[in-house]
């Protein structure tokens, strides 16, 4: 049973520096599952925030299931991430000791389960990612010359 990727926030590896990660199950409808099957969703914009004990997902847009007449959702509605109790804790008590952020990764199917790769992330300064885009532009030149 393999992992099919949906969708890579790529921008999250350029703005944060991840430490961490865990693959967290998402609470979704029927057409909301759908649209995610045909790669209709965007995670670039999104937010994980943990309040009350349960992890949620903010601003992640999944467009409406054309085939789904009856049922209308706002595309971008807060959907709750299921993690273990013992996780949530060990997440939220590092993001306040460290300041850190929780960030969405990627978005994949296993089987028939749409899962959301998370990451405890610490932001880069500007410094790192100018040198986050040198290291990229002599690995381009490098490549060009092989």
């Amino acid at each position: 049973m393999g992992e099919h990727v949906i969708v890579k926030n790529k921008k999250a590896f350029f703005d944060y520096e991840i430490l961490a990660t865990w693959e967290a199950g998402i609470v979704l409808t029927g057409p909301e599952i759908k649209s995610i099957r045909a790669k209709e969703v965007a995670i670039n914009e999104s937010f994980i925030l943990i309040r009350r004990g349960q992890v949620e997902i903010l601003n992640m847009n999944i467009k409406n299931y054309e085939y789904a007449h009856n049922i209308k959702l706002d595309p971008t509605r807060n959907r709750v991430l299921l993690l273990h109790k013992d996780e949530i804790k060990k997440i939220l008590k590092r993001i306040q000791l460290e300041k850190l952020t929780l960030v969405p990764l990627k978005l994949y199917l296993k089987g028939n389960y749409a899962k959301l790769e998370i990451g405890l992330a610490k932001g880069k300064k500007l410094i790192d990612k100018r040198e986050t885009i040198k290291k990229r532009d002599v690995e381009r030149r490098l490549n060009k010359i092989r």
